[in-house]
């Protein structure tokens, strides 16, 4: 997945400025793909370069506002894209990386368990969040196939911090008896 199709995305579900899609950003879509103001403002103008959006025209007005909004070209390249097929993607986390080290060097469980309780509560405060988000506004039976959708995304972003909090109480509970067996041979 590119930011050009995060943007295009959003763009076909409502045409926005620069301003309001990375508020976008920072509000929703941040949940499953980030990027930096200046990120989304060179995109855009790459998007535009290619044709694939454009300025629509505003009424005058103090301020430079420009508002986007896809052109055909656009929804062919995101129509091209959704047709493609991609496996998953392998998790690059760097608490495994730091989890991996710590057992190569054979030492760093307390620092493991504090930064995996760290992780958990991070996890936790996440599935809180998505749950209220699920609870305010996908509890609607008479939602539109869309919003069905994006109940999906969500959904999944529910499983994944479910996932985590599960497998990181494990392994905490996991760690702290190897730190009990370590420190009863000592």
């Amino acid at each position: 997945m590119s930011l050009r199709h995060a943007i295009l995305t959003a763009l076909l579900e409502r045409p926005s400025s620069g301003l309001d899609l990375t508020r976008r950003f920072d509000r929703s879509i941040r949940f499953f793909w980030s990027a930096t103001h200046q990120q989304v403002y060179r995109e855009l103008a790459k998007l535009e370069s290619e044709g694939l959006v454009r300025t629509v025209p505003q009424p005058p007005s103090r301020g430079s506002r420009k508002e986007y909004e896809v052109l055909d070209n656009g929804r062919d390249d995101l129509l091209a894209w959704v047709g493609q097929s991609e496996g998953p993607k392998p998790i690059r986390d760097p608490l495994l990386v730091r989890l991996r080290a710590a057992a190569a060097l054979a030492q760093g469980r307390e620092s493991m368990l504090a930064e995996m309780r760290l992780h958990r509560a991070e996890h936790q405060r996440q599935l809180d969040e998505y749950l209220e988000i699920a609870d305010r506004d996908f509890k609607k039976d008479d939602l539109d196939e869309a919003g069905q959708m994006r109940g999906l995304i969500l959904k999944a972003g529910i499983g994944l911090e479910e996932f985590w909090i599960s497998w990181l109480e494990d392994a905490i509970a996991d760690i702290s008896v190897m730190s009990d067996v370590s420190t009863e041979r000592s």
